[in-house]
């Protein structure tokens, strides 16, 4: 059945909202103000198919991808990138509005730069036993088969071919291979999940893979099947040994971005903990001009900051320790050692590290955030404790989609 509807605004995962009578209807790939034909959705009652945009925004803007609408990898390529910014920054808004903070909410940083240099593909083998490779359709489990994609770094160059080739040699049946490439210095890192044991012939196989290819390293679940040249990243002036799989910021513009936010709310503290360390983006820049006490769940994490850090001139003194701030944050009597303390939690944030910090006397706390509802959470742990929330500056380096991060400091 279809019907027609107007879109009032756009709802926090960036499908557009139509107001009736049963309630708010989503409607994904629309814009404020249009006029829209859309399709019931079974077995979701507040959900609508787009059929046509039959009176479109001027914001409408064309996608720059020609998968664009049944890949899920992006929500909001249709949109004009000064509304999308706008609209983007409103996310920050609404989050400490909802949580009861007032704070100056800065111009959203744009830190696209030259792209995303790290991605996870997917193989499956699909339909009339059809290879697909590519990333899993909106809302759905399927893959989309996929040629490129366009907002890849050109680190990222012919990773998909590459994603392709592996898929070929190992070949996935119902359960999906993830190959997650990331953009090294050394060039392309592979690390594959989901495939059975491999035999020597698919061995040897991958090593020519990784020859034609140029790829650094190819690891399964994280155990090494070839390598060409040790794959690094440059933070600060550090080379880091990178573990396979590891977390990254997801453009090198991002994450740059980020670290002249925390280093600026740092300012001029002499001992700093790094809460949510990973492998020392933030830790090995900081460890310039300050001692750091890193902390992280992952031990190859912290394994690769340490030996970064040792293997670096000129830099303070850093420690590092595996510790899981989920269960085992750092408490009021151990933080009485730092000037400041910056975390870096993951999407669920680190409620019980905030309650911790609000009990504590440090001078100066610089959040940073990939989830705005969280955060706010958070924040509003440590305002409660007596700290003041200065300002908080979002930036995107998850373009065309609802993710935000942000960076903010907070003060006794």
């Amino acid at each position: 059945m279809t019907e027609r509807l107007t879109i009032s605004r756009l709802g926090h995962r960036g499908d557009g909202v139509a107001d009736t009578n049963t309630g708010p209807v989503y409607v994904p790939y629309t814009l404020p103000g249009e006029v829209v034909t859309v399709e019931t959705v079974a077995g979701h009652p507040d959900r609508r198919h787009l059929d046509h945009v039959d009176r479109p925004s001027h914001e409408r803007a064309e996608p720059i991808c020609k998968h664009f609408g049944t890949c899920g990898g992006c929500a909001l390529q249709h949109w004009s990138l000064a509304e999308y910014h706008l609209w983007k920054r409103s996310l920050v808004v609404e989050a400490l509005e909802h949580a009861g903070l007032l704070a100056p909410v800065e111009p959203l940083i744009d830190a696209h730069g030259e792209g995303r240099r790290r991605a996870t593909l997917h193989a499956r083998r699909g339909t009339h036993d059809v290879l697909e490779v590519g990333f899993t359709a909106p809302r759905a489990h399927h893959i989309v088969a996929i040629d490129n994609c366009p907002i890849l770094a050109p680190g990222l160059d012919g990773a998909v071919q590459a994603a392709w080739a592996i898929a070929e040699i190992l070949k996935p049946t119902n359960k999906p291979l993830d190959i997650q490439v990331t953009a090294s210095d050394a060039g392309m890192d592979i690390d594959v999940r989901g495939s059975g044991p491999l035999s020597s012939g698919r061995t040897t196989a991958l090593a020519g893979l990784a020859e034609k290819h140029r790829l650094a390293r190819i690891t399964r679940h994280g155990e090494l099947v070839t390598q060409r040249a040790p794959p690094t990243l440059k933070i600060g002036r550090a080379y880091v040994p990178l573990p396979p799989g590891a977390f990254l910021q997801a453009t090198a513009e991002g994450e740059a971005a980020l670290a002249r936010l925390v280093l600026g709310h740092v300012g001029a503290a002499k001992r700093v903990a790094d809460l949510f360390c990973g492998i020392g983006t933030f830790a090995l820049r900081l460890a310039e001009r300050a001692r750091v006490s890193a902390a992280d769940l992952e031990a190859s994490a912290i394994q690769a900051l340490t030996r970064a850090a040792q293997t670096t001139s000129g830099l303070k003194p850093v420690e590092a320790a595996a510790r899981d701030l989920f269960r085992r944050p750092f408490m009021a009597a151990e933080l009485k050692a730092f000037d400041a303390v910056l975390f870096d939690p993951p999407r669920q944030g680190a409620e019980a590290q905030a309650r911790e910090l609000s009990l504590s006397k440090v001078p100066t706390i610089v959040a940073v955030s990939c989830d705005a509802a969280t955060f706010a959470r958070d924040a509003r742990i440590l305002v409660e404790g007596g700290y003041q929330l200065g300002t908080v500056t979002p930036v995107d380096q998850f373009r065309y989609s609802a993710h935000v991060e942000l960076v903010a400091r907070c003060a006794r």
